[in-house]
This record gives C-alpha cells, sequence and structure tokens, in this order.
C-alpha cells in the first residue's frame, strides 16, 4: 500500500530480548523475515501468515502491524486485516482509514448494515480513502434502511468525476424509492457534467427505458453515438434496444456497493494507486461475486508488481462469459511463461484457444507457443488454418510459418515466407536476424544474410541472439579475430545460451586457442543443448573443430 506520510513508530530492535516465541518456538525475528523473504518470492499468502504470526507475538511494534496489514490486504485475507488495521493515531492515515474501510464492508458482507452505517454517519471514512468512503456509504446506508443518510444530497465540492458517480449512485438508490423525477435530475445533471458526461448516456438511458420512455432512449443513445470516441457500452445499449431486449435491473445494494468500490478502483488505478484498487476489488468481490472484477483485480494485482496474486486472480475467471475467460487465460498464459513454466503456458492457451475459438490474436500466440515447445508440425496446421492463412495474414503469420518450415527442413518454403515477412516489416530486428542467420548458417546468400543481420544488430545492438548471429556470419566470412571478438560481447549478454558458448568455443579454435574452446565446449554440454548440438559438441571435444585433435590435445 503506497504511503504518503511517514509517521513516527518504534522501530524494529536489532535484538529482542528477551525473545518472543509461538508455541511451536519459532522467533518472532525469524517470523518477521520469514514473511518479507515469502513475499519478496511472491508468496504472499505465506508471507501474509508468517507476518500476522510476528504481529501477535509483539503487538507494541506497530511496523509489524501495518506489514502484517497490509500483506493480508493485498492477498484478499481481508477478515485478518481487518483485525490487524492499526488504530493508532500515530499510524498512516493510509492505514488507519484503510482498515476502517475494510472492517466495515466487511461487517456489510457478514450482513450486519447497521453497525457500519452507524459508524460512517458519526465518522465518514478519510483521506486517502475518502472517494471509495462516499461511494459504498449510501448503499450501506440504504441497506440498514436510513434511507435519509443514503439519499442525502452529494456534496458540491470534490473531484467532478467522483462526484458525478456520486449522482448515478444516488439516482439509483431514488430509483428504488419510486422517486423518478428526482432520480432524472440527478441522471441528467450528471451526464451534463463537462469532460466526462459522456459517461454517463447509458445508465441515463438504461433509466429511460425502465420508465417505458423507449423513443428518449433511443434519441439519447444517438446523440451519444455521434460524440468520438463511440462508448462502447452506449453502441451495445442501442443494439439491445432496438433487437427488443430488456434494460438491466438495478443493482440490489450489495452489487450497489460493490459497483462504487470498482469505481473508485478504477480511478485509483488511473492514479497508479494500484494497491489501493486491488483492495477496493477484492472489498467488492466479496460483495458480490462477479469475473470482470477478478478480471480487473488481476490486472491491478499485475501492476502492483504482484505477479503470484495477479496470476491467482486470472486462474479464477469464469466460463460464463467464454471471451472473458479467454483473455484470462491468455494471460495467464503469459505469466506462467514468464515464470519458465512453457509447458502449463500452452495448456492455458489451449483453453483459452478452445473457450474463443475464433480469436485471431489467440491463435497467433498459441501457433508461437507451439513453436517454442518446438511442437512444429501442430503449429504449422493452425498457421495454414483458415483462422492465420489469409490475405491480410501480416507479418507475424508469414514469420513464424517461415520459422515453422526451417524447423522441419523445408529451407525453400522457409524462405519465401520469411521473405514476405519482411516486406510487410522491413525493419523488424527479429525477422531481420532470422533469415540472415539461416542464409549465412546454410552457406546459402552469405553476404546479403550478413547485412541483414548488421542491420537487425543495428536496430538492437543490446540483444544478445543478434549479436551471435553476427559473429557467427563475421566467422562464416572467415573473420575471425573479428568474430572473437563479437561472440565475447554476445556470450557476456547471453552467458547461459548453449548456441552461444559452441561459437565462441568454434571460433577460438580457429584463431588458436583451443584449450579455451575445448573448455567452452565443455560449458555447452553443461548447459543442456539439444540432443543434436550435443552429440556435434561431443564429437569436437573428441575430434577437434575440423576432424583433427590440436597438439595440445583435446579430450578433457
Amino acid at each position: 500500500m503506497i504511503i504518503t506520510d511517514t509517521p513516527a513508530t518504534l522501530s524494529i530492535p536489532a535484538v529482542w530480548a528477551p525473545i518472543p516465541t509461538n508455541a511451536e518456538g519459532r522467533s518472532a525475528y525469524g517470523l518477521y523475515l520469514a514473511g518479507k523473504l515469502a513475499l519478496m518470492q511472491g508468496e504472499g499468502a505465506t508471507g501474509s501468515d508468517y507476518l500476522a504470526q510476528a504481529e501477535r507475538l509483539t503487538p507494541e511494534q506497530p511496523r509489524v502491524r501495518e506489514q502484517a496489514f497490509t500483506s493480508a490486504l493485498l492477498t484478499g485475507d481481508l477478515d485478518v486485516a481487518a483485525a490487524l488495521a492499526p488504530t493508532d493515531t500515530t499510524a498512516s492515515p493510509a492505514f488507519v482509514e484503510g482498515g476502517r474501510l475494510v472492517r466495515l464492508v466487511q461487517d456489510f458482507v457478514r450482513g450486519d448494515a447497521r453497525t457500519p452505517n452507524a459508524e460512517l454517519a458519526r465518522q465518514p471514512i478519510g483521506a486517502p480513502h475518502t472517494r471509495a468512503g462516499l461511494l459504498v456509504a449510501p448503499w450501506i446506508a440504504a441497506a440498514a434502511g436510513d434511507w435519509t443518510r443514503a439519499l442525502q444530497p452529494v456534496p458540491t465540492a470534490g473531484d467532478p468525476l467522483t462526484l458525478a458517480f456520486a449522482r448515478i449512485n444516488r439516482a439509483a438508490l431514488l430509483e428504488k424509492r419510486r422517486d423518478y423525477a428526482e432520480a432524472e435530475v440527478e441522471l441528467k445533471a450528471a451526464s451534463e457534467v463537462a469532460g466526462v458526461g459522456a459517461l454517463f448516456k447509458r445508465p441515463y438511458g438504461e433509466f429511460l427505458e425502465r420508465r417505458g420512455r423507449r423513443d428518449d432512449a433511443v434519441a439519447l443513445y444517438e446523440a451519444a453515438m455521434t460524440v468520438q470516441p463511440v462508448d462502447p457500452g452506449v453502441a451495445h445499449a442501442l443494439q439491445r434496444l432496438k433487437d427488443g431486449g430488456r434494460p438491466p435491473a438495478l443493482p440490489d445494494f450489495r452489487e450497489g456497493a460493490a459497483q462504487g468500490l470498482i469505481t473508485a478502483a478504477a480511478q485509483a488505478s488511473a492514479e497508479r494507486g494500484n494497491e489501493f484498487a486491488a483492495v477496493y476489488l477484492r472489498l467488492a468481490q466479496n460483495l458480490h461475486d462477479d469475473d470482470d472484477t477478478e478480471y480487473q483485480l488481476a490486472q491491478v494485482l499485475s501492476r502492483a508488481g504482484l505477479k503470484s496474486a495477479a496470476r491467482n486472480a486470472l486462474s479464477r475467471v469464469g466460463t460464463a462469459d467464454p471471451k472473458l475467460y479467454a483473455a484470462a487465460r491468455a494471460q495467464l498464459a503469459v505469466a506462467l511463461e514468464e515464470d519458465g513454466q512453457s509447458q502449463e503456458a500452452l495448456t492455458e492457451l489451449r483453453r483459452a484457444a478452445a473457450a474463443s475459438p475464433d480469436d485471431r490474436q489467440i491463435a497467433l500466440v498459441l501457433a508461437g507457443q507451439l513453436m517454442q515447445l518446438k511442437q512444429h508440425d501442430e503449429a504449422l496446421a493452425l498457421l495454414d488454418g483458415p483462422l492465420l492463412n489469409t490475405a491480410d495474414q501480416g507479418a507475424r503469420v508469414h514469420f513464424l510459418r517461415g520459422a515453422a518450415y526451417e524447423a522441419l527442413g523445408r529451407v525453400p518454403e522457409a524462405e519465401a515466407e520469411l521473405w514476405a515477412a519482411l516486406q510487410t516489416a522491413p525493419n523488424d530486428a527479429d525477422m531481420l536476424n532470422y533469415l540472415g542467420y539461416l542464409w549465412v548458417d546454410k552457406g546459402l546468400r552469405v553476404q546479403e544474410g550478413a547485412e541483414m543481420i548488421a542491420r537487425a544488430h543495428a536496430l538492437e545492438p543490446d540483444n544478445g541472439n543478434i549479436q551471435d548471429s553476427l559473429g557467427w556470419a563475421q566467422f562464416k566470412q572467415g573473420q575471425y579475430e573479428t568474430a572473437v571478438n563479437t561472440l565475447e560481447e554476445a556470450v557476456d549478454k547471453e552467458p547461459s545460451n548453449a548456441e552461444i558458448n559452441d561459437h565462441l568455443g568454434d571460433a577460438y579454435w580457429k584463431v588458436g586457442r583451443q584449450r579455451e574452446a575445448v573448455w567452452l565446449w565443455n560449458r555447452v554440454l553443461v548447459l543442456e543443448p539439444e540432443p543434436q548440438r550435443r552429440a556435434e559438441v561431443e564429437r569436437k571435444i573428441a575430434n577437434g573443430l575440423d576432424g583433427a585433435p590440436s597438439d595440445q590435445g583435446v579430450a578433457q
């Protein structure tokens, strides 16, 4: 959670004496360190549990309490967070007011609206969570039967966007009370706020539909469609209305409160307050379980750097909306791939493609993942299928198809596809490098391939793989000393790449540095090369690069 001030708190002592320990003999300091380490490694739930245990052993330490509270919030253990919420007046308002918000909303989740309503009447939620408090409080008041507070006028001072959303809340509650005239006053006012009024045309139109004023709703939607950019929600509402569909029903009290928190989360996220947004969305999800909210939660958790929690949120998105489910699974696949779990990523992409079989982008990502896992035949079948093999298929499809052909030994077809890709994207470094390396490595058009690789290197000078291609082109042209320098720099950039180490070993051999060459080839074997490369390297270790051992001895 972002802290905007630094209140005076007792520092965690370097030595606790006597050492506080729990029933299992674990020390408070050990639990604290274990919790911090778990959080650093992305194990939010484990870290939260350790910090909560440390806090119970050291209640006099505000900083431990604050960190335990924050970790419980961000990992979704809201009941624990409510219990740990700091109340000390010296604590940061971000913690104190955030804790109050969590505790009161959780009371509402459990079915008690009167207690939080009474506390909010006594003391509204303060900064920096004022916005969330303003948008959720009327719904809690209405649920408690306190319609005087629920329908009190919207404040006149404040952020115009937040106040407009507050008007929408009040309009919905007025409509529930059948005060339709006053509800329309609020909706009209919100829809006319300078700069943001277009956001509120759709809820105004839906109100008109519920009142049986179909023609007025159509006129409002059609007028809104003339404003650029067009709100897709308005376009959908207009089409639904023309198709004879019914307008959305008013939310119940819990749904309304959840929507208020979702609105606060969107505004917080726009201001880069992703930690606040995550808290609001978790509270909203507790009030009203919704896949779209879960997906939004995953986005803000990811932006906040909480990758493990983001993956968990994505995995909870259900199948009710196939497009949303597919998007969540595709994003989960990307996260898994970043974590080195390529096979698991492929599984998620297959699920995404099955849920949304007409999604071209998902099909393209799936083809790329199949290529990475060397399932070239299946990748090629997908790339040649009707979804991707179109007249306007684009450079990426040509590139992947060319790579698949090359992997399958169909070099002329690979050249044609890679060349077609470059005609569409002539300055793409990866595509220049791939075709250039193919020509150089196969001895086909070495000079032209080397020039392509040089262009790719100029575009991405920090790319170790492209620098390897440049060094290999120099090697193939007999420029061995130059190749050594280039390949040494490539190894510095990609020290664990078996192919680059192998290439540098070959270059060392050519300039008479045979012992270093053999050492590098032995290192290649440690880097788990592909079977074909392993066999070639073992042959070089035994017999030398050209089949003749050096006079210094080769086998090691």
